[in-house]
């Protein structure tokens, strides 16, 4: 089974780099409306969270700048950033990078348990697994709403 969630998690990273990719930067740091960030935030979130998932899992160091986490971690938004973002290149080559280390995943590695169970507020995690499956499902679901951006930036540029 834990092969599978690795097959799911490189899909999902493929995918996610296709339609990023696809995305002109000229809609990056749009904010459509009805939603709470724009697509560079959501993007920089995914990089973000999978660097800090990756760390608790396999212990080691984040390969991501450190201002990744005032702009990208949770309750960040862009209108309170104070430093330049990231591009869109410096976004996809990270999200390329994250997507090669998942070939050396191993699924036992994935049978492991924390070093200390983690907690977000109703959900806790015991072991590498069950915190990469969510992080696999946290990265479609963001990716869902960047298609949701782009739908709606297209639908109010007509």
């Amino acid at each position: 089974m834990s092969q599978n969630i690795i097959h799911t998690a490189m899909s999902v990273r493929q995918i996610a780099l296709h339609e990023i990719q696809a995305t002109p930067e000229a809609l990056f740091d749009v904010q459509p409306q009805a939603f709470n960030n724009t697509i560079r935030w959501n993007v920089g979130h995914i990089v973000y969270w999978f660097d800090f998932i990756q760390s608790l899992i396999f212990a080691q160091e984040s390969r991501i700048p450190d201002s990744y986490a005032g702009m990208f971690n949770t309750g960040t938004k862009p209108a309170d950033w104070s430093t330049t973002p990231p591009t869109k290149d410096e976004l996809v080559n990270l999200l390329a990078a994250q997507l090669d280390s998942l070939s050396s995943i191993t699924p036992g590695s994935l049978e492991e348990p924390l070093k200390a169970p983690l907690e977000m507020g109703p959900l806790r995690f015991t072991t590498a697994g069950e915190l990469f499956n969510f992080g696999v499902s946290h990265e479609a679901m963001h990716l869902g709403t960047m298609s949701g951006m782009r739908k709606v930036l297209k639908h109010e540029k007509l």
